[in-house]
């Protein structure tokens, strides 16, 4: 039976009892180019506030705002930019990432996503791997000195011209932009950058460069962190990313009066697609509290800005609900936003909604290689659906749970999640063999467990390879993590697999407390007594201070996990 989505039409229940869903097409997909896109809100809404950048002091309409990404443009291509070349972006939340990602989709060039944690080695093969032609560089991020880093690859930098370089570890790279106005051997600053946008850009002919491109083309490549080997660039187009954003709007609702608070990193999907395109898909104000995530500069950007709409990932939200001053923010202007990246944990999305006031808020689910949202929950659903699953599917997107043998498997029944559709990425870049590997027949393996009930909501249960299967018992950790969530003294809660020589694997909790609260192992494990199945109750509990994250707040478990079995090797006796 049809269900009804706000903004998305009818959505199409399981069919025949199997966990297969299929969502709506009653709204056609764009082929807007993100240029278009953009131009087209200008056009709709030139005199709202688009922009604000708190920590740069810039505020910037619709209007300000594209006509500074078409000087951007012109200085791109003032310095041989051209479509298809690829263009590297390494730096924290800045205007200058922003202007790069629109300036670089204007004239069709390739935006390639650098973490901002990357260290040398992973900075020489994303920027090699991918070919790039220029890299636009912040000085540094935290403890990461870009700069310098760069330098320590290309020594070259202190004798060659910035304008055409070459280097020796880095054959492709031409040009090096730093967002600072120091002026440095071997690079050009974003300023003068500018300064050559702003000469050349009545001499560009926009239209004739339109006319060469298609939604179709690539437009980004994000690098996926991989646990084991080296990352992987999935290549997307103008068309996953515009649509994606689209539908993600209006299951928030989100409209032009609407301001969002972004402290998620602008160089992944979370803060490029889920966060800027989707308030440029409606003109809803975009507001950057900082460069890096702060807690206090967050809440101050809500209660400063009046934001209606805040993102971030599970963590962000319970380090700002933890706050000892977070009743002084006025939070009141809130209404919606998007808790992804992560699993959230039930308690968490209560609290969010209750002392937040974000009563609106919607879960999201995707991965990099599906652009990155399948699956979203709606302002509508129900509390329990909003804190139990991650919402059904978004339209113009098939999705099923499959078994081992690739079978699509009964409503509620557990398996892999695939995903089918538009948002599917063009695959990793130049690495036809890991693409073949991903996507089959045109569906995206998730690597995902998954069920789907009757209602087509989807609820993620881990990861596959996260599985652990103790005795012969199949263990999905996300259970385990949402029960011990529930005690009062436990902040977080992560739980994997060990080896074990008896059971095959065993299970170990890696567990932070709230502030002031103490706590044993045997206090964890009375509170399972009765409560949970016995080979679901943690053998191994480690109290720790955090947990290995990445940049975008995502667990690290295989870190944890080699910790834990790093441990255990040297608390472990000899044999004779």
């Amino acid at each position: 039976m049809a269900t009804q989505v706000p903004g998305g039409g009818a959505l199409i229940a399981p069919v025949d009892g199997m966990s297969y869903v299929r969502g709506s097409t009653d709204i056609p997909l764009s082929e807007a180019t993100i240029g278009q896109f953009l131009r087209d809100t200008a056009q709709r809404f030139p005199d709202r506030p688009a922009v604000v950048f708190r920590e740069q002091g810039i505020r910037w309409t619709w209007q300000e705002f594209a006509d500074e990404v078409d000087v951007v443009a012109a200085g791109f291509a003032a310095l041989g930019i051209v479509k298809g070349d690829r263009v590297g972006i390494w730096s924290p939340n800045r205007v200058e990432w922003l202007l790069t990602q629109f300036a670089t989709a204007r004239i069709g060039a390739v935006l390639v996503n650098v973490n901002p944690a990357y260290r040398l080695a992973e900075l020489e093969y994303a920027l090699n791997k991918s070919g790039c032609k220029m890299i636009v560089c912040a000085e540094r991020f935290k403890t990461s000195m870009y700069v310098e880093m760069l330098q320590a690859l290309a020594p070259e930098l202190a004798q060659q011209s910035p304008r055409e370089l070459h280097i020796a570890r880095l054959p492709h790279l031409r040009t090096v932009v730093r967002t600072c106005d120091t002026e440095t051997a071997g690079m050009l600053c974003f300023s003068e950058l500018v300064e050559m946008g702003r000469v050349a850009r009545d001499s560009m002919t926009f239209d004739a460069i339109d006319a060469t491109l298609s939604a179709h083309d690539p437009i980004n490549i994000q690098f996926t962190s991989g646990t084991t080997g080296n990352p992987k660039g999935a290549t997307l187009t103008h068309r996953n990313v515009v649509n994606n954003a689209r539908h993600i709007a209006m299951a928030m609702r989100l409209s032009e009066a609407d301001s969002l608070c972004i402290p998620v990193p602008l160089y992944h999907c979370f803060g490029m697609v889920l966060a800027v395109l989707a308030c440029v898909s409606v003109g809803a104000a975009m507001v950057f509290p900082g460069e890096a995530f702060d807690p206090g500069a967050t809440l101050a950007a809500v209660s400063d800005e009046r934001c209606t709409a805040l993102h971030g990932v599970p963590t962000m939200f319970i380090t700002e609900l933890d706050r000892p001053d977070f009743e002084i923010f006025d939070l009141t202007s809130l209404r919606t936003g998007i808790m992804a990246g992560a699993p959230c944990p039930v308690e968490t999305m209560k609290r969010v909604m209750s002392r937040m006031h974000l009563s609106e808020i919607t879960i999201a689910y995707g991965m990099t290689e599906t652009s990155p949202v399948s699956f979203q929950t709606s302002t509508t659903d129900p509390v329990e659906k909003r804190t139990s699953t991650v919402g059904r599917v978004q339209p113009h997107l098939e999705a099923k749970v499959v078994d081992l043998s690739g079978q699509i498997v009964a409503v509620g029944e557990t398996g892999e999640l695939y995903v089918k559709g538009y948002s599917v990425m063009q695959g990793y870049w130049d690495d036809e063999e890991r693409t073949r590997e991903s996507v089959v027949d045109g569906w995206m393996r998730t690597g995902d467990l998954a069920t789907i009930d009757a209602d087509g909501y989807c609820n993620i249960v881990g990861r596959l390879k996260d599985m652990l299967i103790r005795g012969g018992e199949n263990v999905y950790p996300r259970e385990i993590e949402e029960f011990l969530f529930r005690h009062p003294k436990i902040q977080s809660v992560q739980v994997f697999g060990v080896p074990d020589p008896k059971y095959g694997e065993e299970i170990c909790a890696w567990i932070t407390l709230r502030a002031g609260e103490s706590m044993t192992a045997e206090e964890v494990t009375e509170f399972c007594r009765g409560q949970i199945a016995h080979y679901k109750v943690p053998r191994y509990i480690r109290f720790v201070d955090e947990m290995p994250m990445t940049v975008t707040g995502k667990v690290q478990k295989f870190v944890m996990r080699e910790r834990m079995i790093d441990e255990l090797n040297r608390s472990t006796p000899p044999t004779a």
